[in-house]
């Protein structure tokens, strides 16, 4: 039986990274996964000058005139951040977080490497190794093989169909496909052939110890995923919306009954918006309202856990600061990252801000990039999650520099 064939048998729908070879990491706090960390990933480059626009830039309408966010208090206008920079209308569900100083962003943020290629800069992103092709495994994978406490599967959680990039490596880790079906009892749980699989494969050789741990990994998910009378009664019947809101309503849900949970990833789709982008409204709106609202869903539903939880959003790369004759915008370079969690040092944007200006641009065209990506990974990690030097030199190798010149979190 080939691996492949062997994981779909497990009829669990989730995909399962298991390590080969290392021991148990010994805990050094009574509760080694209390600080969580959510990532969410936009795949396709999402237009970061239109999340958080400089509305009070002259130079950003003059390169957007059809796609530019309207000033505050106009008709779908920006919604104020700081007297310079908008919100996108779209998110105003997450305008509560700002306001409560549990939101920032960090602009002109970005990977160094030049490539406009979705795939190349995804991978630079997912590996935590710009320009670098040969990296093995992902940022996520290492960062968890260096955090305290026991190994188990579901440590280390993806929402999605595949495996992706930056969850691979050594370290065990399992993906939960999205919707509801995530979380349902399957074919395996039939007492009769669960009996019968046991009996195959529990004590394999080769795949014993994939089964074992994606059966444990499976029931734990749908042990967490069940909701108390108490968590119903507070829901008042209101049904989950569709989409990102229901992933992240549920994703809440099993970190909030399986303390195992400690890092998870999120991959959502449908940013390249080259033709007809649109301003307030349209179809970049359109992606990022469900987005927003998915993401006060989850910091909603973590309730005191999102005391200790902190949600960063990145996209691969930029997009033009000029609109092109699709009104839309093309493949570019620096963008905004986006810092959620209790104890964030939220209401700010961060990052040095070079300007839309036409001497300011990236090759004549793009925002430039100010703060590497990583140095904002590693801050979380080591603020968030209490990493040392040394631990952070094995998840992010050839890192530049570590300090991006600000603080996220408070001393």
């Amino acid at each position: 039986m080939k691996r492949r064939d062997f994981l779909n048998a497990l009829g669990m729908g989730a995909s399962l990274i298991v390590p080969v070879g290392r021991s148990a990491w010994a805990a050094t706090t009574d509760n080694p996964t209390k600080q969580k960390l959510v990532v969410v990933m936009l795949r396709g480059a999402v237009d970061g000058l239109n999340v958080v626009a400089p509305v009070a830039d002259q130079n950003y309408l003059r390169l957007r005139p059809n796609i530019g966010l309207a000033a505050p208090g106009k008709p779908d206008g920006a919604i104020d951040l700081d007297g310079y920079f908008g919100l996108h209308p779209a998110l105003a569900s997450l305008q509560p977080l700002w306001q409560e100083k549990k939101l920032a962003f960090v602009h002109a943020s970005g990977s160094p490497d030049a490539t406009r290629s979705h795939f190349d800069a995804q991978d630079y992103m997912e590996s935590g190794t710009p320009g670098r092709k040969s990296t093995a495994d992902g940022w996520m994978n290492r960062l968890v093989a260096q955090l305290p406490g026991t190994s188990t599967p579901s440590r280390l959680l993806g929402i999605g169909p595949l495996m992706p990039r930056i969850l691979s490596g050594s370290a065990a880790a399992i993906t939960l496909p999205n919707g509801p079906a995530a979380t349902r009892a399957d074919l395996l749980d039939r007492p009769n052939i669960s009996k019968a699989f046991d009996q195959l494969y529990e004590n394999h050789e080769r795949f014993g110890r994939a089964y074992v741990d994606g059966r444990n990994a499976h029931r734990e998910v749908l042990e967490a995923a069940a909701e108390s009378p108490e968590m119903r009664a507070a829901d008042r019947g209101a049904p989950l919306p569709n989409g990102f809101p229901d992933d992240a309503a549920r994703l809440a849900t099993l970190m909030r009954n399986d303390p195992k949970i400690q890092l998870a990833f999120v991959a959502l789709g449908g940013w390249d918006t080259h033709v007809n982008e649109g301003a307030g409204t349209g179809q970049l709106a359109n992606r990022l309202a469900p987005l927003g609202q998915g993401l006060a869903v989850l910091a909603q539903r973590l309730g005191s856990l999102f005391n200790d939880t902190t949600v960063l959003v990145m996209s691969e790369f930029g997009r033009t600061a000029r609109e092109n004759g699709n009104g839309g915008t093309d493949h570019g370079h620096g963008n905004v990252m986006w810092v959620l969690g209790g104890r964030v040092n939220g209401g700010k944007v961060y990052g040095d801000w070079p300007g839309v200006d036409d001497r300011a641009l990236n090759e004549g065209r793009d925002l430039q990039v100010t703060t590497d990506f990583r140095s904002v990974l590693a801050q979380v990690a080591e603020r968030h999650l209490r990493l040392s030097d040394k631990q952070l030199e094995k998840v992010f190798p050839a890192m530049p520099q570590k300090n991006p010149g600000f603080q996220l979190y408070g001393v």
